[in-house]
């Protein structure tokens, strides 16, 4: 089909594609009991949306349960200690905040800081986890680094984000369960997946 019918036709299709897929998101995080589930889940969304973004049409379920299941374990050991550091800055904060003594009061900017670094991290994690193949430390360097070396980049993606979700949060709160994970991750891959040419010869990309 061409014209306008071919086109809202493709149009359809790719957003059931996309609340199909932020359904199976959900889902697979509930069965992974939550926690251990989130993150497989997020890598396997991730993954998709990537296979997507270079043109190639991947059965949805089938692929999702693949690296659902083949990451299952390597994405909860990065995802937990992530957790854990991020975690920590929290108590930090809280601790030093909440102190009377001015150089505490000082010090916690320090963990804003860290806190600023953390939420860069967390920005391009995904993206770099489903391009790249890495070591597990350089799983947490290169998001810094891409995220650091791309500043516009970064600003760009985190107020974009920021804003839809509020708009969306505050006027049809119902479609964050249809398109809440699957579009935030299709903004962040988009976005991000535009710095991988430059990095890619330094690492080898994933299949």
């Amino acid at each position: 089909m061409d014209g306008f019918v071919g086109g809202y036709y493709r149009f359809a299709i790719w957003i059931t594609n996309l609340a199909y897929l932020n359904i199976l998101w959900i889902l697979f995080t509930i069965l992974g009991l939550g926690l251990f589930g989130l993150f497989p889940a997020t890598v396997a969304m991730f993954a998709i949306i990537r296979k997507w973004q270079t043109k190639k049409d991947v059965p949805i379920f089938s692929t999702f349960w693949e690296y659902y299941r083949k990451e299952f374990i390597r994405s909860n050991f990065l995802g937990i200690i992530f957790l854990i550091i991020g975690y920590v800055l929290f108590i930090e904060f809280q601790i030093l905040w909440g102190s009377n003594q001015m150089v505490y009061f000082i010090a916690s900017f320090g963990v804003v800081a860290l806190f600023i670094i953390y939420a860069i991290v967390s920005l391009y994690f995904f993206p770099i986890y489903v391009h790249f193949n890495l070591t597990k430390r350089e799983y947490f360097k290169w998001p810094f680094i891409i995220g650091i070396m791309h500043p516009i980049l970064t600003i760009f993606l985190f107020g974009v984000l920021g804003f839809l979700h509020y708009i969306t949060f505050m006027t049809i709160p119902a479609l964050l369960f249809f398109f809440g994970g699957s579009a935030t991750a299709f903004i962040m891959m988009w976005g991000i997946a535009k710095t991988f040419p430059k990095y890619e010869r330094f690492e080898s990309t994933a299949a």
